[in-house]
């Protein structure tokens, strides 16, 4: 049995360690259009400063796929408590919003627990992202933090996604808010608490581990532009800029948006294009900015609802540890979302910079610019999947085609959904099992 996998990040190559041991598969072919392998997990580097493609920390309720993904790591990994801070009106509140509310002007706190005790939402059915917030947490905590926070990162408006980003998440005992509002700080959402990292190498140590676990009949193919999947009578093929890759089974990984546009079919249906056209995601630009000043502190990242920032959360790397930091100073990652054609896509990379430097003064994090030793900045087409009111059907009718043609979809973008890395891994686990036990069945019937 021949596969071939679409598209070399974690979801591909995670898949292919979880194959490769079955006696029915003979070769998987890994095809990546890039240069180098790792897709969001990629690891970058600027004055001998390590960087990923956002704060990608090592945390699940899943410990199965946890440990998994701590042993792969072996010794280079060591377990960090989170110290996240949300910074409003230039005070450090803790991470999540409801359970510091004390931090808060007594106007503010006023609003937010009358708002939640008394609250005309909670009766009601929430069937997008906004009535979600007014229902489970009222209308001051819901204007004051979580409407502009969602609105600043997904830049779309809340009221038109649904409630598959926040739907587990739990609504709080009025008991606490009436804790929160008099001082008594609370621990939220335990699992996140405590999270593993690398000590050295980013989170493409990840990759590289999984990597090195692989056998010979995975092999790879970067630079791979693809121009068309074809099904033909016995399998796939695959038509890339250099040579044509047969296979029994093909899964993509690659956003499935585009996908539905490299499958030829002329029996195809105008309906899996326009589900294609109407999927959504944003991009990210990554600015890495490192000054001579520590004004975090213990902390690790920072959320900013506030508009007159243009980015939406910062993180500080030397929170990781020795392998992260450069002495007498201290290095931060921004992250700034844009959609397509909005003012942050047309926005030069040097504008974005004084934009994140213009930022870090306004939140007290510089004094002036002449704090800053150095700066990078790389962007990302595909950051977050965007679950608009139409996500679910497009993605169903789109799944619904891609079943019926024996084509699998795996991954954050190959599938549409928000996964994490733990649940990319779950889900290639648990796509190689189904994939494993199709070959036994047909092995048996034959």
């Amino acid at each position: 049995m021949k596969y071939t996998i679409l598209g070399g990040g974690l979801s591909s190559i995670s898949l292919a360690y979880f194959l490769q041991n079955d006696d029915s598969v003979d070769e998987i072919n890994i095809l990546e259009k890039e240069e180098n392998l790792g897709g969001l997990c990629r690891t970058f580097k600027k004055e001998g400063i390590e960087y990923d493609v956002g704060p990608h920390i090592f945390f699940s309720k899943d410990k199965e796929i946890l440990d998994f993904m701590n042993g792969l790591l072996g010794q280079n990994v060591e377990t960090h408590r989170r110290s996240n801070k949300i910074i409003h009106k230039g005070k450090f509140v803790q991470y999540p919003f409801e359970n510091d509310l004390s931090k808060l002007s007594q106007e503010d706190i006023d609003y937010c627990v009358n708002t939640f005790m008394h609250n005309p939402f909670e009766n009601y059915n929430a069937t997008n992202m906004l009535q979600f917030f007014l229902k489970t947490f009222g209308e001051g905590i819901t204007n004051i933090y979580l409407r502009p926070y969602n609105e600043k990162i997904w830049k779309f408006d809340p009221s038109f996604m649904d409630t598959q980003m926040v739907e587990r998440i739990p609504k709080p005992p009025k008991e606490d808010i009436i804790k929160s509002a008099n001082g008594e700080t609370i621990d939220g959402y335990l699992h996140q608490l405590y999270f593993s990292y690398p000590k050295i190498g980013g989170t493409f140590s990840l990759i590289n581990a999984l990597i090195s676990k692989l056998n010979n009949k995975v092999k790879f193919h970067t630079n791979c532009y693809i121009k068309k999947v074809k099904k033909v009578s016995s399998g796939f093929e695959t038509h890339t800029s250099g040579k044509t890759y047969y296979a029994d089974k093909i899964i993509s990984t690659i956003p499935v948006n585009e996908f539905c546009y490299l499958y030829e079919d002329f029996s195809k249906p105008k309906e899996i294009l326009s589900a294609a056209d109407n999927l959504k995601h944003n991009s990210i630009a990554i600015c890495i900015i490192n000054v001579k000043k520590d004004y975090a502190k213990g902390n690790y990242a920072f959320t900013i609802a506030d508009k007159n920032v243009k980015f939406h959360r910062i993180s500080k790397l030397d929170f990781m540890g020795e392998n992260y930091h450069l002495e007498n100073s201290v290095t931060y990652m921004a992250e700034i979302t844009y959609r397509k054609n909005d003012l942050n896509d047309n926005a030069t990379d040097e504008e974005l910079i004084r934009d994140v430097i213009s930022g870090l003064k306004y939140i007290g994090f510089i004094d002036s610019e002449t704090d800053v030793n150095f700066t990078d900045i790389k962007r990302f087409e595909y950051a977050y999947v965007i679950y608009d009111l139409n996500h679910k059907e497009n993605m169903k009718i789109i799944k619904n085609y891609f079943d019926n043609q024996d084509v699998y979809l795996n991954g954050r973008f190959g599938s549409f959904e928000y996964l994490n890395m733990d649940s990319i891994i779950r889900q290639s686990k648990n796509l190689a099992k189904s994939l494993i036990a199709k070959n036994e069945l047909t092995a048996s019937v034959l």
